[in-house]
């Protein structure tokens, strides 16, 4: 709440949001179990997203109201709805790639009307089972592909390697080649330094994009701040793993052991386990709750947190940052997936369709999210990077990985 904001906190955070951190930190281990993905069995006509505005002691909740259709847009949730399908079919396939790697896999792409699989080569018949049940949730094509993703992978490399200046490396989603990104007016690039075709693009390099009073069990989207740094950043999701409790942010938005409070000084944690090459960190804090603010910095309303769900090509997503939310009073939403990055923060691309900014300073760290036909939200990422309408961000399954299993507290 911006009630209780004291005149030292809001000085601070001023200063924060115009001012963006370096990122650092280690990587984790992957575990062994797979979690099922949330949005599969839930239904696909939901019109509006569950939410509450939380009162002072979040432990009197009760009943949870139908969101304002000014939240979310009914527009922003047809997407949404008429996806949801589509991504209950692309899991059931990505767990599979998850579980067994395949050599023959590229990606996984969600079409108008279907889901578009993509594979070099012969489909195995473990594979062709998967995909039988997989469609039995939404149509499967599977595509041909050039390249496997082992192959583009490390085509990258050796890209990289050729021109180690480039701001990105991006796989095709039909898995043709690569895509090369660069702020520089000309770059030679050629196959014969990759293997595999690469596109060369010029555009502009992605930049750091760095509710004011929270309380215990803290929330995702709300505002905090390092006050061994004297920046502000975003809450992405409360997280648990076994008994530990978490918020899971971006890696540039504090160093190991930094002490973060919200805008009011109320102590959440220091920063713990964190992965620089990703951009996720870690805030070992009391307790967390399965909340994340998406209304305006004064309104209090909050989406509830159903689990997460893996990214795909094509799928629209929301972000609620809290700068982003000061400015429009809403999520940004219509943040069309485009691109999967292999470069050092192995990150994800989307795209504001109607060309609007995607994230502003201070919405690091802050939820990505898509909505389950229950009206609750899948946590699908925290935001890391912009370039006006393009937005960088680091997948949630990622953040699964490298932190040994980690689950977001769910209401």
């Amino acid at each position: 709440m911006l009630t209780s904001m004291s005149t030292r906190a809001t000085a601070v955070l001023a200063a924060a949001f115009l001012t963006a951190a370096a990122p650092s930190g280690p990587a984790g281990a992957a575990p062994a179990n797979a979690v099922p993905e949330s949005a599969g069995a839930a239904q696909a006509n939901a019109t509006s997203v569950n939410a509450a505005a939380v009162p002072s002691d979040s432990a009197t909740a009760q009943a949870i109201p139908k969101l304002a259709s000014s939240v979310l847009s009914a527009p922003d949730l047809a997407r949404i709805n008429q996806q949801r399908p589509f991504v209950a079919a692309a899991s059931v396939i990505r767990w599979e790639v998850e579980r067994h790697p395949y050599a023959g896999y590229t990606n996984l792409v969600l079409e108008d009307a279907q889901v578009a699989l993509y594979w070099k080569g012969a489909v195995p018949p473990a594979m062709a089972k998967v995909i039988a049940n997989a469609a039995q949730k939404a149509p499967v094509k599977v595509r041909p592909a050039d390249y496997s993703l082992q192959e583009l992978r490390a085509a990258a490399v050796r890209v990289r390697k050729a021109q180690p200046a480039l701001d990105s490396v991006k796989f095709k989603a039909d898995g043709s080649g690569l895509i090369a990104g660069t702020s520089a007016k000309t770059t030679a690039l050629t196959k014969s330094n990759a293997g595999v075709p690469v596109t060369v693009v010029q555009e502009a390099r992605l930049q750091p994009v760095s509710r004011d009073d929270d309380w215990p069990a803290w929330k995702g989207g709300a505002t905090f701040v390092d006050t061994n740094q004297g920046t502000a950043c975003t809450t992405g999701f409360g997280v648990r793993n076994g008994g530990a409790s978490y918020i899971l942010t971006a890696a540039h938005c504090g160093q190991v052991g930094d002490r973060i409070v919200d805008p009011t000084g109320e102590f959440i944690g220091n920063v713990g386990p964190r992965n620089q090459a990703h951009d996720v960190e870690l805030v070992p804090t009391s307790s967390v709750d399965g909340y994340v603010y998406i209304g305006t910095p004064t309104d209090n309303v909050v989406g509830l947190v159903e689990g997460w769900g893996w990214t795909f090509t094509g799928e629209y997503l929301c972000q609620s940052g809290v700068t982003s939310s000061r400015e429009l009073g809403r999520p940004v939403c219509n943040l069309k997936v485009l691109f999967y990055y292999d470069d050092e923060q192995d990150l994800v691309e989307a795209e504001q369709t109607e060309g609007q900014t995607a994230a502003r300073p201070g919405d690091s760290g802050g939820p990505i999210y898509s909505v389950s036909g229950s009206g609750k939200l899948i946590a699908k990422g925290t935001t890391t990077r912009v370039a006006g309408a393009r937005l960088g961000f680091q997948d949630y399954g990622t953040a699964w990985r490298d932190f040994g299993g980690i689950t977001p507290a769910t209401r």
